[in-house]
């Protein structure tokens, strides 16, 4: 007994629809681009705004209690840890503490705010209300030059 293709599909369909209507499964999103406000200069003068942040895994945030520098000053977490989570950045070849360290404190706080902003809300955009005609709508805050949408 021979069946035709089409009347499988049919039959081992999970809903009434035809297949090719139902909605594929959304994507999960586990790296976000950004471009910080000032941007990383490194020995030889060059800056380095565009970079890359990936989720963190648990992984992340329990390793850095084991290192020395931390240990001495708990605030050396964020150093160690956005060093770990950051996985590109211009044309370096690698992101390290050291490289966290030397960034200017409102790229820090920047990058601070995204990973923040992606480990526990889960996107880059941000509710906001427009001073002169008051119309809410949102933006995103991982990077992007003023005036893109």
């Amino acid at each position: 007994m021979r069946r035709s293709h089409s009347t499988a599909l049919v039959a081992d369909a999970p809903s009434s629809e035809p297949a090719s209507v139902q909605a594929p499964a959304p994507v999960m999103r586990t790296e976000f681009d950004f471009e910080l406000p000032r941007g990383f200069v490194d020995a030889d003068g060059v800056v380095h705004k565009a970079g890359t942040m990936r989720l963190a895994t648990a992984r992340d945030e329990l390793l850095p209690l084991y290192d020395a520098r931390v240990q001495e000053n708990p605030a050396f977490t964020t150093v160690v840890l956005l060093a770990r989570v950051i996985t590109r950045l211009g044309d370096l070849s690698r992101i390290d503490a050291q490289v966290v360290e030397n960034m200017f404190a409102s790229d820090v706080a920047f990058l601070q705010d995204l990973y923040r902003r992606i480990n526990s809300e889960g996107h880059t955009r941000a509710s906001v209300t427009c001073p002169s005609c008051e119309q809410a709508f949102a933006v995103d805050i991982a990077g992007g030059r003023l005036g893109e949408s």
